[in-house]
């Protein structure tokens, strides 16, 4: 019985940090954003990241971001994501390392890019 509580306190708290959504941070639209005083810090893969890239952002992957914590300015940060999971974890990584996060914007180009591909295709068969 006691493991059967311990198991799934551990599951539920796994899901919170994942899926649960992060409290005081709110999403925000990049261009309402002050560029000059809050820090754009990109998480998204490489290869998304380089497919649409955002002026003026540091590019960490979330799976280097704990490594590459020392490349982040002390300030207070927007982050770009490429999904709600994503951004739960990044967020919640930097505040436990005591950055500021003040916003957030996720990126879902990748949709936009096979609507796009699929409308050129029918342009094209008829």
């Amino acid at each position: 019985m006691i493991f059967l509580i311990l198991i799934t306190l551990i599951t539920s708290f796994i899901l919170y940090r994942r899926y649960f959504p992060v409290l005081g941070v709110r999403f925000i639209n990049l261009k309402n954003l002050e560029v000059g005083k809050i820090k754009i810090i990109d998480i998204r893969d490489y290869h998304e990241s380089f497919k649409d890239p955002v002026n003026g952002s540091i590019n960490i992957p979330i799976a280097y971001l704990n490594r590459n914590i020392n490349q982040i300015p002390n300030a207070e940060l927007f982050v770009v994501s490429s999904s709600s999971l994503e951004k739960n974890i990044g967020i919640r990584l930097l505040r436990q390392k005591g950055f500021r996060v003040v916003g957030y914007i996720i990126s879902d180009s990748n949709e936009i890019h096979k609507k796009d591909n699929s409308i050129k295709m029918e342009n094209n068969c008829c």
